[in-house]
């Protein structure tokens, strides 16, 4: 564990939830993976084990969620609120809208870029509202703002005074890593090769399919199918096109980072697949769907 200025970056250990590991197993060999009473065992006997006062809970629900359904994303968040309350814990769950991607780059080093671009005052709209939603919160849990909204101000004051951007290059040098890479970050692995996904008509991005993104960028090699397969972490998807934006026949709707041949070929044909044009914009929706646990602290 690392402790940095009141902050920790902590991974599941033996003396942390030890239960939980051989339980997941048992969850996995007993088809109850989905069971959102023992996904809330799993994810909050980590969370209380950690000692912590306060939680902020992002539940996605969309193509690219675990759960599809808003109401069942709404469930799980109610369970988790329900049970962080009654431990004593301050507790709020943002249902979170993923049928698309968040931001424009998926793969390991892209999305690390991705955070540096926010970091630094950039970056793709919905995900830099997401971070300061989520932040705002925080704030609002840990007692530092009393509104949301001048947490949410106080988040974007971190950002742009660079006080964000510092502490994580502070992170990354207690952990042993390259600094450089916050200002720099062309320093990060990246893969040989890319190609563009064309569109095969003019219009609107109607839909994208989430969860098959996903999968071709591990087609790639940015995730695993199996424990024991290597992730290359310079491989992935940039999204020149999201849903709502026009395109013409032709143009590119992602930038395909790869460096196998054989690979390229598969997760072009899930892409392909993942696009949908029609002829008119469809009417766009909020990115944060409800808030679970809210009313008392706002």
């Amino acid at each position: 564990m690392l402790a940095l200025s009141r902050c920790a970056l902590i991974g599941q250990t033996p003396e942390i939830a030890p239960a939980d590991k051989k339980l997941y197993a048992l969850r996995d060999v007993t088809a109850t993976v989905e069971s959102p009473y023992l996904i809330t065992a799993s994810i909050m006997s980590k969370k209380m084990a950690e000692g912590i006062d306060a939680l902020v809970l992002d539940v996605k629900t969309g193509d690219g969620a675990f759960m599809k359904k808003q109401a069942d994303a709404e469930y799980l968040a109610e369970l988790m609120v329900e049970t962080g309350t009654r431990m004593g814990k301050k507790i709020v769950a943002l249902i979170t809208d993923m049928e698309q991607p968040l931001g424009r780059k998926i793969g390991n080093s892209l999305e690390v870029e991705e955070c540096i671009e926010v970091l630094h005052g950039g970056g793709p709209a919905d995900l830099v509202e997401l971070s300061l939603e989520l932040s705002a919160w925080m704030f609002v849990l840990g007692g530092r703002t009393k509104t949301v909204n001048e947490g949410r101000e106080l988040a974007a004051e971190m950002i742009a005074t660079g006080r964000a951007r510092d502490t994580f290059r502070e992170v990354i040098e207690l952990q042993g890593g390259e600094v450089r890479v916050v200002d720099d970050p062309s320093l990060l692995p990246h893969a040989r090769h890319t190609a563009h996904l064309p569109a095969k008509r003019s219009g609107f991005v109607t839909a994208i399919r989430c969860e098959q993104v996903g999968v071709a960028s591990m087609t790639l090699g940015g995730g695993r199918e199996k424990k024991e397969d290597s992730v290359d972490p310079g491989v992935g998807l940039v999204l020149e096109k999201k849903i709502g934006d026009a395109v013409q026949a032709g143009e590119s709707l992602c930038t395909i980072h790869y460096n196998s041949e054989g690979k390229l070929v598969p997760a072009t044909r899930l892409l392909a697949q993942s696009f949908e044009i029609g002829d008119n914009a469809p009417a766009a929706t909020p990115l944060v769907l409800k808030l679970i646990g809210a009313e008392k602290y706002s």
